[in-house]
């Protein structure tokens, strides 16, 4: 269990994140298209998985926006923006603000993402949401860098997460 906060209040969630340097655990996510798509899919890129509770929320929102800019700017990297948001809404919100660099996957169908990486949120008023994180994989789909972000309503530290893909 991993203890973070919610401006300011403890909250905990069910696990821990991924150990650097191991194969990341396989994972089936919903994309905007309801089709089910596996971390299988995208072997042979490099992944950015920005992981947050709700895009209807203002960090939520704009680490999707920070990392669709940034995703431009990437070789053989794909960002992929996993919230248990429906994929309607997911849609809905990148359409809106013209973001197409990102890939949004929801894991609304099972949860079984967010408890398998340890993120899925126990208590307060988040519980059953996803905790903001941000893991990235390498082309062999092994962990080279996490972060859990200590308060929810903090943004993710973007620069150690690009300087990870180098």
């Amino acid at each position: 269990m991993a203890k973070i906060t919610l401006k300011g209040k403890p909250i905990n969630t069910n696990g821990s994140l991924p150990r650097k340097n191991c194969k990341a655990k396989d994972f089936t996510l919903v994309n905007n298209k309801l089709a089910r798509l596996t971390l299988t899919d995208f072997k042979g890129s490099k992944l950015v998985l920005n992981i947050f509770p709700s895009l209807d929320t203002p960090t939520c929102a704009m680490s999707v926006r920070q990392f669709n800019k940034l995703a431009g700017e990437m070789k053989n990297t794909k960002v992929l923006c996993i919230s248990k948001d429906l994929p309607f809404a997911q849609s809905r919100f990148c359409g809106a603000e013209g973001l197409n660099n990102v890939i949004t996957l929801s894991d609304f169908a099972t949860g079984a993402f967010g408890y398998d990486y340890g993120l899925e949120i126990i208590d307060g008023p988040l519980a059953n949401l996803h905790a903001r994180a941000v893991i990235v994989l390498d082309e062999d789909q092994k962990v080279i860098y996490t972060e859990l972000v200590p308060d929810i309503a903090q943004e993710p530290d973007y620069e150690a997460a690009l300087k990870a893909l180098k």
